[in-house]
């Protein structure tokens, strides 16, 4: 495989397997054309780490990779056993050039113009880079007064491994998404459980559809087009009334309460006296962007954000974030996955003669 080639990804979850499928379809070649660079050991992206108690049913439903449909399965097969898998087999079926386990240290622009990718497996050249690292390797922990102080267990959903390691014990849940609503009804069968969040949770009754689904798109398009980081699309969309979320209502589970102001040695407290004593702390408080290796490109402006142009950085037509913003979801890194391709296909061979992808 060369270590001078035309454009390396990096990463392989769905982002940057849509990613390869495409370039591929645009007539790059595998091994020479591109290569994906994954810092795991196996296939299979975030999903091979979600907590063992994440069903297929439970999940935002995966959509399929383009041109393998994903296998039927029972609903309460884990996501973390059949997703990998799903992804391993589709790295086989259309010979895609994965390397792992290489994790990504560095992207340095160089003097003729290309770009050296750093690695723990040594360094590659590159014409244009895409990056589709996703945000699993980067969870994100609000700073409040006295976490140093709390003697408890503080995590976030990537040390999650199941309830039953809180059964008997207090503990308080922070989050208003999707995955703290989750969490938060699993632990309540075996702990007492106090839900906290910043604003109040909006539910939506009836399905998510297609009109929330491009609300939610346009939110955070503008905002990464305005160089402004991308924002939550929870706020957008609101948190989905199923059976089991009305069940957990009903029991009472989903009563939140303010975020506390502070931690204390043996619980959380409020400024106006409230005191809820906690073993433990869960902070399902959401992830950011796994972009830490791009630093030396120098992409992030004044306010934190990244200013893009669609897929790729506005001003550099030759690094794309797929998986990033407006594509953070299943379907929407397909969609960029191909507009990043198609992209640098017309950038790196406007005069060819390529097979145009599907």
């Amino acid at each position: 495989m060369d270590r001078d080639v035309e454009v390396v990804v990096i990463g392989a979850g769905q982002a940057g397997l849509s990613t390869a499928h495409h370039l591929a379809r645009e007539g790059f070649a595998p091994g020479t054309g591109f290569v994906v660079l994954d810092a795991d050991a196996r296939a299979g992206g975030a999903w091979q780490h979600r907590w063992p108690s994440l069903t297929l049913a439970r999940t935002h439903h995966v959509h399929d990779l383009p041109g393998l449909p994903f296998p039927a399965a029972a609903d309460d097969v884990p996501a973390a056993a059949a997703v990998p898998a799903y992804f391993a087999d589709y790295e086989q079926t259309f010979g895609l050039p994965v390397r792992r386990p290489v994790r990504v240290r560095a992207v340095r622009r160089t003097g003729d113009d290309r770009f050296l990718v750093e690695t723990s497996d040594g360094d590659w050249t590159a014409h244009a880079v895409v990056n589709a690292t996703g945000t699993w390797t980067r969870p994100f922990v609000p700073r409040y007064p006295g976490q140093e102080l709390f003697r408890g267990r503080q995590l976030h959903p990537v040390d999650y491994r199941g309830a039953e390691e809180f059964a008997g014990q207090s503990v308080v849940v922070v989050g208003g998404g999707a995955s703290a609503v989750q969490l938060l009804g699993e632990i309540a069968e075996v702990a007492d459980t106090t839900w906290v969040t910043r604003r109040p949770p909006v539910w939506r009754e009836e399905p998510f559809g297609p009109e929330a689904g491009r609300a939610a798109v346009a939110l955070v398009a503008d905002a990464v087009r305005e160089g402004r980081p991308p924002s939550s699309v929870v706020g957008v969309t609101g948190l989905v009334v199923t059976p089991w979320v009305r069940a957990a209502r009903e029991r009472g589970v989903l009563d939140r309460l303010p975020v506390f102001d502070r931690l204390t040695e043996d619980g959380v407290a409020w400024d106006d006296g409230r005191f809820v004593r906690a073993d433990a702390v869960l902070w399902a408080t959401g992830f950011r962007a796994a972009l830490g290796h791009l630093a030396p490109l120098h992409l992030r402006g004044p306010g934190g954000g990244i200013r893009m142009a669609g897929t790729h950085v506005a001003g550099e037509p030759r690094v794309h974030l797929v998986g990033y913003g407006p594509s953070a979801s299943t379907v929407g890194a397909n969609r960029a996955g191909r507009e990043a391709a198609r992209e640098l296909r017309r950038l790196l061979h406007p005069a060819a003669e390529l097979p145009r992808s599907a």
